[in-house]
């Protein structure tokens, strides 16, 4: 996933078959391709302008040349 500013988001193909997905909270939004399930960005609860999107579904991008960061996600928060 790389991180990027609601205002540099944009969905150039497969917006139509995009399907959302929320919980706990139900701040952040997932969302996923109803076609193939893959996970393409979400909407971060911690803050609605930001986006995580999976860097494989960005057109341009090498993801060889992009540094790896290790997340512990058993150990964060749920709310």
């Amino acid at each position: 996933m790389i991180t990027v500013q609601r205002e540099n988001l944009k969905v150039i193909s497969g917006e139509d078959t995009l399907s959302s997905y929320q919980w706990n909270t139900g701040r952040a939004r997932h969302y996923f391709c109803a076609t193939c399930g893959i996970d393409t960005f979400h909407q971060r609860r911690m803050d609605e302008n930001v986006f995580s999107v999976n860097v494989f579904c960005v057109h341009g991008i090498d993801p060889e040349k992009i540094p790896i960061r290790h997340v512990d996600g058993k150990s964060r928060s749920v709310v």
